[in-house]
C-alpha cells in the first residue's frame, strides 16, 4: 500500500454528493512549502491534491470550508488528462482514509482547531435525526 498525508489549506468549499447510493465529500488541499533557490532567493512552490472522501458520515462537510487548514491521509493516485489546447496535464488525486481539521486558516471562524479525526469520532446520523452542531464534538 502507498500512503499519502498532506497538511494543506482548502482552496474551496467542500462539494459533498451521492453516487450509486454512497456518499463522497470532494475538496481539494494546497500546500505550499517556502525555500531557498540556488541563488539564495526566497520561493515558494504549492502542490494541489484533489481529494475525494467517501464515508457515510458526512459531519465534517459544514466545516470543510475555503481556507481551513486540515491534515488528511490515504492513497495517491496521478490522473493524467488532455487541455482543451491538446497539450496533456497530470493531477495528483487521493482517496481520503481520514481527515483531521487544524484551522479556520486565520479567517476568525474556528474550524475546530483541537485536532478532530473524522475518522474515529465522527457521528453518524441515526435514522432521519439530523446531525446539527451541537452533536459535533467539537
Amino acid at each position: 500500500m502507498i500512503k499519502l498525508q498532506v497538511i494543506g489549506n482548502l482552496g474551496k468549499d467542500c462539494i459533498t454528493n451521492t453516487v450509486n447510493g454512497k456518499s463522497v465529500i470532494n475538496f481539494s488541499v494546497a500546500h505550499t512549502e517556502k525555500f531557498r533557490d540556488s541563488s539564495g532567493q526566497q520561493k515558494e512552490k504549492t502542490t494541489w491534491v484533489e481529494c475525494a472522501y467517501w464515508t457515510d458520515r458526512t459531519g465534517i462537510a459544514p466545516y470543510l470550508k475555503k481556507g481551513t487548514q486540515i491534515y488528511a491521509e490515504g492513497a495517491p493516485e496521478v490522473r493524467t488528462f488532455t487541455r482543451n489546447d491538446g497539450t496533456s496535464g497530470a493531477s495528483l488525486t487521493m482517496r481520503v482514509f481520514s481527515i483531521q481539521l487544524l484551522g479556520s486558516g486565520g479567517r476568525g471562524d474556528s474550524a475546530g482547531g483541537a485536532g478532530y479525526n473524522q475518522e474515529a469520532t465522527a457521528p453518524v446520523n441515526q435514522g432521519d435525526m439530523p446531525v446539527t452542531s451541537d452533536d459535533l464534538p467539537f
